[in-house]
């Protein structure tokens, strides 16, 4: 085999790595625009690399990636802008490659907006373990290989990890109907545009939070902790006005759709996403509104959506 077809077969054999070097870092990162940068990187390894030494590139190729997203967690820029208060997780719409795998319940869960946020508190190594074990189902001895530690302490930190998600996971932790889910968001937007605050306040659940980025405006994120705090904003925001179709770019569409395995409305102007609001919900109610339209944290949403075929919009003129 001459050198060019040399090459051609190692980089098959990365290109078959790709999607599932792709979802790990995502789960790492929380931002697919970062996921994506940390597996260019791994392919640039992986060509400076002597590959006929490498026995297992799956195996490899999983420790090049993780400690490079380990890198860039530790990395003091990155955490001045988590610490910034101005963070959220980048959306991805259902079905987009990079939410895999997702075969289980945890490794959904593992996977969405609310335990890609808790993982926040989580050291960067408790971060990795947590990620290998509950979405990819590494062994112990795999996870000590891929990040130069022992088993034990890769039990401990899977176990402080564990403990942390679950203690600050107030509400959610089972799987949502479909139906029921959107008949709930439909009620929402619905009290929402037309001013109907007690309807709004009955959706939520008491403990109720809401998260947003000030229609991507906002230096810092804008907390809510109350229903009745949440259902003045939502009545805010979702008052239709000639301001915000100017800062939109036009008349906004309202969509339902699953990011990231929850409820979300996205408003859409020209086949571009200029906005999203998704939810958590548990017992039939409203428990956390997060509202993203930060253009940046839109990116791989927006080319999702060009090549979806949407169902007919909530609203279609806002």
């Amino acid at each position: 085999m001459d050198s060019t077809a040399i090459d051609r077969f190692d980089t098959d054999r990365f290109e078959a790595s790709r999607s599932r070097l792709a979802s790990l870092a995502y789960r790492l990162l929380g931002s697919a625009t970062d996921a994506e940068d940390a597996v260019q990187d791994a392919f640039l390894h992986w060509q400076a690399a002597d590959r006929q030494l490498i026995k297992v590139p799956e195996a490899w190729l999983t420790k090049v990636v993780t400690n490079l997203c380990l890198d860039r967690l530790r990395s003091a820029q990155v955490r001045r802008e988590r610490a910034a208060g101005a963070w959220l997780p980048e959306p991805l719409l259902d079905g987009d490659p990079m939410l895999g795998p997702a075969d289980t319940f945890a490794q959904r869960e593992s996977v969405s907006l609310a335990v890609l946020t808790l993982m926040e508190r989580l050291s960067p190594l408790e971060r990795a373990v947590y990620v290998l074990r509950e979405a990819f189902s590494y062994p112990h001895a795999e996870i000590a290989e891929i990040l130069d530690i022992t088993e034990s302490a890769s039990q401990q930190h899977l176990h402080r990890a564990r403990h942390r998600v679950t203690a600050a996971r107030r509400r959610g932790g089972s799987e949502i109907d479909p139906a029921s889910a959107r008949r709930i968001i439909e009620e929402f937007l619905a009290a929402a545009t037309s001013g109907r605050t007690e309807r709004l306040v009955a959706l939520l659940t008491d403990d109720a939070t809401a998260v947003s980025d000030g229609a991507g405006l906002s230096a810092k994120l804008l907390q809510y902790d109350t229903p009745q705090r949440i259902a003045a904003i939502a009545r805010a925001g979702f008052r239709p006005t000639d301001a915000k179709r100017r800062l939109a770019g036009g008349t906004p569409a309202m969509h339902y759709a699953v990011l990231n395995g929850a409820p979300a409305i996205l408003a859409v102007v020209g086949g571009h996403v200029v906005g999203s609001v998704t939810f958590d919900l548990t017992a039939g109610k409203i428990a956390t509104v997060r509202g993203i339209a930060a253009p940046a944290r839109l990116t791989r949403l927006n080319e999702a959506w060009r090549q979806h075929e949407p169902d007919t919009p909530l609203i279609a003129q806002w």
